[in-house]
């Protein structure tokens, strides 16, 4: 789907929309995308579209923006869909869908930007310079304009792209998640010296408890084998029908990443005399380990933070990780020493009134999260002074 020029500034640019990402060059791809945030890379990418995780009947229409120089070669993306619900975004805009439908409009589809059910923050113009990222924003607002959408939104933007979306006077739109910070420790046990004396025993006790009868493993690369992910896909459809009703990723999707990402993925099974019982899926990006998805077949009482948090805490004290992002949601993080941190997703709204009404919304949400992180901020349970 090409762009005319009266999107992007420049009319030398050229600006086209792709059928997808599988299609694209992976080295050209991932040049963009900088290599450091896995949910943004080509092979995560295509495996959503080859294993039919998006396309076709799942409201996830892939429509890659990309920008090519002169010669044919990419030099910019933004990773975007057109979709037909809002679904598997985690940055909840039902409210405007309704009320924009009230009031006679057709809120979708829309223009997603962003990694599919994916709550984590990151690179979202994928640009090798500032010029490049705006063209991109600039392509997103024609996109959104020629072809009469309700809005496009780019959710968890990372903290040094807002500028640039901001710039282009996008809504910016605040929340929280929980995110566990290496403060240079040793191992777990210099972790938990920071935290309160009640704080520790308990956290001791939990992991005891979690612990008990069970084996845990952690598998990454050629370990994972296709029995691990067979399992695993077990787990992560309990998970997936108790939250949102089905699943969202196919059970090739993990073969998929197994076979392409091997090595930036870690698998933490709880067996059970030889049996997995339980498991928890994470990525290792430059700077952090993203937990990403866990399920069960059988409840054990702190297995969940076991395997999601305190194992996490462990692998990325020893690969000198800076932080933790554990997913969405979860106030029970902080007494686990996650502490709240603020997210971010950028909206564009042609519509002036439409525009004006999210824009007061905003204003007080974003006062609601600054007061929430604050009060936040308090619970943690660390020492004080530590």
């Amino acid at each position: 789907m090409p762009l005319s020029p009266s999107g992007p500034p420049d009319p030398d640019i050229n600006a086209r929309v792709a059928g997808g990402v599988s299609d694209l060059s992976a080295a050209q791809w991932d040049a963009c995308a900088g290599g450091g945030n896995p949910f943004v890379s080509h092979a995560f990418l295509a495996a959503l579209e080859q294993s039919g995780s998006v396309g076709p009947g799942t409201g996830w229409q892939p429509a890659p923006i990309l920008i090519e120089d002169a010669a044919g070669q990419l030099a910019g993306a933004l990773p975007a869909y057109l979709k037909s619900h809002s679904q598997g975004e985690y940055v909840f805009d039902h409210g405007w869908a309704e009320a924009w439908q009230r009031a006679g409009g057709q809120y979708y589809p829309k223009l997603q930007i962003a990694a599919p059910f994916t709550p984590v923050p990151g690179p979202r113009a994928l640009a090798q310079s500032d010029d490049v990222a705006r063209q991109l924003i600039a392509a997103a607002e024609a996109l959104t304009d020629q072809n009469d959408l309700s809005s496009a939104h780019a959710t968890f933007v990372a903290a040094d792209q807002l500028e640039l979306f901001q710039a282009a006077d996008w809504l910016i739109r605040e929340g929280i998640q929980y995110h566990w910070f290496n403060d240079g420790y040793r191992d777990f046990d210099d972790f938990l010296a920071a935290l309160s004396s009640r704080k520790r025993k308990a956290i001791r006790k939990e992991r005891a408890a979690a612990q008990a009868g069970l084996n845990i493993r952690a598998l990454r690369g050629a370990e994972i084998e296709d029995a691990h992910w067979d399992a695993f896909w077990h787990f992560y459809q309990d998970t997936g029908a108790r939250k949102w009703g089905r699943p969202y990723l196919t059970r090739r999707f993990f073969s998929e990443i197994g076979a392409t990402m091997g090595d930036q993925i870690l698998l933490f099974l709880a067996e059970r005399d030889g049996a997995p019982i339980a498991g928890a899926l994470n990525f290792l990006g430059s700077d952090a380990l993203y937990g990403r998805y866990w399920g069960c077949t059988e409840d054990v009482p702190f297995l969940h933070f076991e395997l999601c948090y305190y194992r996490a805490i462990e692998e990325a004290i020893a690969l000198g990780l800076p932080r933790v992002e554990a997913g969405a949601q979860g106030e029970h993080k902080l007494a686990r020493g996650y502490v709240a941190t603020p997210t971010y997703s950028a909206h564009y709204i042609p519509h002036p009134g439409f525009r004006a009404a999210v824009t007061d919304f905003l204003a007080r949400e974003r006062r609601a999260v600054a007061r929430d992180i604050d009060y936040l901020g308090e619970l943690t349970p660390f020492r004080k002074g530590a």
